[in-house]
């Protein structure tokens, strides 16, 4: 070898980009992609490193493995990754860090990651075979419990549209959560989270309209639950999972549907519930037109699955979870992502036809990926829009500024990624002179 080190292929500055956990941290980030603001800066076939001075003496130590990719820094940011490791990342994507040999301290953190996974890894060996006794009886003592709590919920919802939402507005949110903890110990936790939403409805404006579809989708699905056994096979699996029951991993990967494509990841949106991370990234495929979502979790202050950049094409096999409208998958073979500078959507009739086709096999379906090409910011009823050329439009939920947007639209139609709902439009992604910008 010569002492030659081997370095990986740095990534784009785009991919880099798409693991900021928000505007404010690409930008500080790029703030910080100077040779001037780093010492000690290397790279090697597994990792970037280098020292950057913050506001204290000591300057911080910033490493990224690059296989998951995992980040270590010692500044006292909370966010995954931080300013630092995007900073040095963007540095390394142009092509500003050498090839050298770690130093000690990456070294010491590689190997503990290394050893951390190795003894993960014995921990399972040691446990063994599942006893698929006990596994049983306890999959049976929750569907009881579930079913338990369907019952009841199914009584309660009878009761309450019998009565009326007269006062409701007082007292009806706190119905609900009570409600909606008595499902959580009746382990549903998908009719929980429901009511929940539904106590969120109350005191809105056009509450009672809103209220009793939420309901109406809840009794649906209790009603299901009880029969399960003459629905269709894969209306059976998502009533399961609306339910609350998982699919485990292993499963999907063995029986779920493979579908190999290039695919186009059009964004990602991060949320916040029960003191678990969400991240949705929404891909789909190039060939087949295809639209599937990969969920990753953590808890708060952990980082999340970035593997997958909003903006970026990847060459892969994906296995989806069973059920009436496949949508949720897994990763099951990867290769490398590239930098997807342009992107080809549909019309707006074309996302609607095909969110009502999914919305007939799955009702329950709370969000739908859509993405759109000529379409421009508009306002419109004192709200705002995506309004195509000859005047069709859908709205944008309510909380979302339309503001980088307007920038980058001047007046001229865009390609848009984004998630609808009831709520209307969350733009998550759109492209601009041949980049793809986050929103």
């Amino acid at each position: 070898m010569g002492g030659q080190v081997v370095t990986a292929v740095p990534w784009t500055a785009e991919r880099v980009a798409g693991l900021a956990p928000d505007p404010a941290s690409e930008k500080a980030g790029r703030a910080l992609a100077t040779p001037a603001k780093w010492t000690g800066a290397g790279a090697s076939e597994d990792a970037v490193w280098g020292l950057c001075q913050g506001s204290g003496k000591k300057p911080y130590q910033t490493c990224v493995e690059l296989a998951e990719p995992a980040f270590r820094c010692s500044c006292p940011s909370r966010k995954f990754p931080c300013k630092h490791a995007l900073g040095l990342l963007l540095l390394w994507a142009a092509g500003r860090v050498e090839p050298a040999e770690a130093p000690d301290w990456v070294h010491a953190w590689l190997a503990e990651r290394a050893d951390r996974a190795r003894r993960a890894e014995k921990r399972t060996e040691a446990a063994g075979p599942k006893d698929e006794e006990a596994a049983a009886r306890r999959a049976a003592e929750r569907v009881a419990r579930v079913e338990g709590g369907v019952a009841e919920l199914k009584v309660w919802l009878t009761d309450r549209i019998g009565a009326g939402f007269a006062g409701f507005e007082r007292t009806g949110g706190e119905e609900l959560h009570t409600v909606a903890a008595r499902m959580v110990d009746a382990q549903a936790g998908g009719l929980a989270g429901g009511l929940r939403r539904a106590a969120g409805i109350v005191g809105r404006r056009d509450w009672p309209e809103a209220l009793l579809a939420e309901l109406s989708l809840l009794y649906l699905l209790a009603d299901s639950a009880t029969r399960l056994e003459s629905l269709p096979p894969a209306l059976a699996e998502t009533v399961r999972t609306r339910l609350g029951f998982s699919v485990e991993t292993a499963r999907v990967l063995e029986e779920g549907e493979r579908v190999a494509d290039d695919w186009l990841i059009t964004g990602a949106a991060d949320e916040e519930n029960d003191r678990l991370l969400t991240r949705r990234t929404w891909l789909r495929g190039l060939g087949t037109g295809r639209d599937a979502l990969v969920l990753s979790f953590a808890p708060p202050g952990r980082p999340l699955d970035t593997s997958l950049p909003p903006g970026h094409r990847l060459t892969a096999e994906l296995a989806f979870y069973p059920g009436a409208a496949p949508l949720r998958a897994l990763v099951a073979e990867r290769g490398i992502p590239l930098a997807a500078p342009t992107a080809e959507g549909g019309s707006i009739a074309d996302a609607l036809a095909a969110h009502a086709r999914a919305m007939a096999a799955d009702p329950w379906l709370e969000r739908w990926p859509v993405l759109l090409s000529g379409v421009t910011p508009a306002e419109h009823g004192g709200g705002w829009c995506l309004s195509e050329k000859d005047g069709t439009a859908l709205p944008l939920v309510p909380y979302a500024f339309p503001w980088s947007l307007l920038a980058l639209s001047a007046g001229s139609p865009l390609t848009v990624a984004a998630e609808w709902s009831p709520a209307g439009l969350r733009p998550l992604m759109c492209w601009h002179e041949n980049r793809a910008v986050r929103l």
